[in-house]
């Protein structure tokens, strides 16, 4: 078969494209974003381009089986960005998926959606409520993709957990740069909530197996996390135990950490979101069930594992991000003051 990934230059779109040539599939990226993995560029054709760009999506389109939508504004990108990136950008490939009768459009969206919950486990039928333009965006291109699938096309839509693993830096950098440095970690509330993961290669079988089996079975929505996961503070620790120097998570009172975190984000010294900092203190995990039974998933990777799979391919590649930041999953973000705050843990 011959895939479109959306956003393959980014985390997940390099994992899944490795993943997909390794079962011998001819393999097209889109992404705005250079390309630049040397060990896959002459394997693929690897287009420098916008989603929102209709000529050019309907021009790579034409021959493509398969669609796998993982390009997204992430939340430090501007609303306007957000807005025309999810929702319009997905509108496009979806129209020119149904202009050139495509197979499947596989829809990567988010647990955002669900916004900050009253229960758990969240259920795929459980009420839509996004938290900022990122969750609000999310569920507006789900919408699109519903729209296409009432036409009797075959649009799944997979909403994972955070998913980390090799490439994946963003937020997660700041736990492995002070695991690094021999620091402890601060954490906001006790720690004791439970928070999914999710491993990039088990969003990969997931993605392969909604790409593969009957369309009758695969045309929906579902639920993808980690299997088996602790509190937040168990599974965090575990980076510390692994980088050896004897540090430990730091819980920090609830309320006036986020109030603080507040404060930063809008003088521009924090690089952390409220999203990350309104929901870490919180329980947040998702059903798999309905995955496993219909789509026979099964995740290898705890969070454990993920977390410290992540931290050995960071120690083994520090020197390729040592003078690199920006607002992707890919790259360190700028730790901004809290780079300062590291000498007190």
């Amino acid at each position: 078969m011959k895939f479109l990934i959306t956003g393959g230059a980014g985390f997940l779109g390099i994992n899944l494209i490795r993943y997909l040539y390794g079962k011998e599939h001819e393999i097209v990226s889109l992404d705005i974003a250079d390309f630049d993995y040397p060990d896959m560029l002459s394997k693929i054709i690897a287009v420098k381009g916008d989603i929102r760009n209709a000529r050019l999506v309907n021009d790579i389109m034409k021959d493509i089986d398969i669609v796998v939508h993982c390009a997204a504004a992430l939340p430090l990108y501007k609303p306007a960005d957000i807005y025309s990136t999810d929702v319009d950008g997905t509108r496009t490939l979806l129209e020119a998926f149904e202009k050139n009768n495509g197979q499947r459009f596989i829809h990567i969206s988010s647990t955002a959606v669900y916004g900050v919950p009253d229960h758990h486990p969240i259920f795929e039928e459980d009420k839509l409520d996004g938290v900022g333009d990122y969750g609000n965006a999310k569920i507006l291109a789900e919408e699109e993709c519903l729209e296409l699938r009432s036409k009797g096309y075959c649009v799944p839509i997979l909403r994972p957990k955070s998913f980390i693993g090799p490439e994946r830096l963003g937020v997660f950098h700041l736990l492995y740069d002070w695991a690094k440095d021999g620091h402890g970690f601060p954490m906001i509330g006790s720690g004791n909530n439970r928070y999914q993961l999710l491993d990039v290669e088990d969003l990969c079988e997931a993605i392969y197996l909604c790409a593969t089996l009957d369309t009758k079975i695969v045309n929906d929505t579902f639920n993808i996390g980690a299997e088996e996961f602790e509190s937040m503070k168990e599974d965090y620790q575990a980076v510390l135990d692994y980088a050896g120097f004897g540090k430990k998570i730091v819980p920090l009172p609830e309320k006036p950490a986020i109030a603080m975190l507040k404060i930063l984000e809008y003088l521009k010294l924090s690089p952390l979101y409220k999203w990350v900092y309104e929901t870490a203190s919180k329980d947040s995990f998702v059903s798999i069930e309905k995955a496993k039974k219909i789509l026979g998933f099964n995740p290898k990777y705890s969070n454990k594992e993920a977390l410290i799979r992540n931290y050995k391919w960071y120690i083994e590649h520090l020197d390729e991000f040592k003078n690199r930041s920006g607002i992707s999953h890919r790259v360190p973000w700028k730790q901004g003051i809290l780079s300062a705050a590291k000498r007190f843990f």
